[in-house]
């Protein structure tokens, strides 16, 4: 593992690109062995979850290169085989290839994906999918085998709550199922938006996304003809956003869909940040003073729960308190009691609420990341804190964050990552 070492309380400026979103490009690489012809992506970032899904291709006689965004894939010479299970359970989003596999072969063996412990997330709404589209699901210990010996077909799918993983793990099995699939109560998120645009793009008949009925018919072959650039990160966004806010001197964040951060926007501006809007970037100006607000996460294009954790430190700059609900992941609290480290007066009250009240003169400190937005809200306290503070368990953040210390160091932050003794 390695560790972060940060010099704080240095303000930020300047300007940071936005790479592309993560939650499509771990969606994306699963989806790329559903082709009959090499695929390209570009805006990939550069995230340890993209190195260790290559891994998982490479287990499977799938060939890929890596280079300056720029992601090259050829399946066409793919053949059935264990996936590794150190990289599985190293991102949860492994187990896109659930559904991926389930298309391509009729069948699917994987370990229980791994990922951030941000409390249970189960899989019961992508196998009622899958046994819905005709397989049959079998669990043995860490592994759950997937079968589908009379081939997958078509189906009206109603989802008992909304899931981002479900709904794109559906589509990747029902893309290529005989007939016609309904997917009803999906995720509306951007990411599936632009799975689908891919998968359409190479000849797939998906219809719907971004809305919560999806159809689907099924085709034959999926034939990649151009290179699919993926959207921005949200995500990455929101937290540049939150840390030019809470420790800058005007920062200019380039690369961004602003409509995909509505949710999140409005809150910051209801805080009292001035944003300046342009079509595809967002200046965060100076802001010393804060009002409170109350947060409430909710799936899209609700305030995002992976935007809650990076948000909350520049919420101790308001001049009360300010609330957070999470509603998605009651238990995603465990960067307060390192945030409080740092002097930070950050209470976990009941199931799922969070207390921001007002505190300054924060100090560095040592804290540990345990999971990649956890680890986001941890480095923005330090830029904040006067100090040095050593941030470990880094490889959490280095998951997410496209080259994490190379755009921060270009705002002037004193930051860099050392291997762990």
């Amino acid at each position: 593992m390695k560790k972060l070492i940060i010099h704080g309380g240095r303000r930020l400026k300047g300007e940071v690109t936005i790479g592309g979103a993560k939650n499509s490009t771990v969606a994306l690489i699963p989806a790329s062995i559903l082709a009959d012809t090499p695929v390209k992506f570009d805006s990939v970032p550069q995230i340890l979850d993209v190195n260790n899904l290559q891994i998982i291709l490479q287990s499977m006689n799938v060939t890929s290169e890596f280079a300056h965004g720029e992601l090259s894939i050829d399946p066409t010479q793919i053949e059935e085989a264990e996936l590794p299970s150190t990289a599985i359970k190293s991102l949860r989003a492994s187990y896109y290839f659930m559904g991926s596999l389930l298309g391509r072969f009729h069948r699917a063996t994987v370990t229980f994906p791994g990922g951030d412990n941000i409390g249970p997330r189960p899989i019961d709404q992508h196998v009622k999918g899958f046994v819905a589209l005709g397989a049959e699901v079998e669990y043995d210990e860490d592994t759950v085998r997937i079968s589908a010996p009379n081939g997958l077909h078509g189906t009206r799918i109603f989802l008992d709550m909304v899931s981002v993983g479900a709904t794109i793990n559906i589509i990747l099995a029902a893309v290529r199922a005989e007939g016609q699939t309904i997917l009803e109560n999906a995720a509306k998120e951007p990411e599936i938006i632009d799975l689908a645009t891919f998968l359409n793009n190479m000849g797939a008949k998906i219809r719907g996304a971004g809305t919560d009925t999806i159809r689907i018919d099924g085709v034959d072959k999926l034939e990649a003809h151009n290179t699919h650039t993926i959207i921005p990160d949200r995500i990455e966004a929101g937290t540049y956003l939150a840390m030019a806010a809470a420790q800058g001197d005007g920062v200019l964040v380039k690369n961004v869909i602003p409509e995909h951060l509505d949710a999140y926007i409005a809150k910051m501006e209801e805080a009292g940040v001035s944003l300046q809007i342009n079509e595809d970037s967002i200046f965060v100006p100076r802001t010393d003073t804060l009002k409170p607000i109350k947060i409430k996460t909710a799936p899209f294009p609700g305030f995002a729960t992976d935007l809650q954790q990076p948000i909350t430190p520049m919420l101790t700059k308001a001049s009360g308190e300010s609330i957070i609900q999470e509603t998605i992941y009651p238990e995603r609290t465990r960067h307060i009691p390192e945030l409080r480290k740092f002097g930070m007066d950050i209470e976990s009250l009941t199931h799922g609420l969070i207390a921001i009240r007002p505190s300054s003169d924060f100090h560095g400190s040592t804290v540990a990341a345990a999971e990649i937005r956890a680890g986001a809200s941890l480095m923005i306290a330090a830029l904040m804190a006067d100090g040095i503070t050593t941030v470990k368990n880094a490889d959490h953040i280095l998951r997410g964050y496209d080259r994490l210390v190379w755009k921060v160091t270009n705002l002037n932050g004193d930051i860099q990552i050392i291997e762990e003794d």
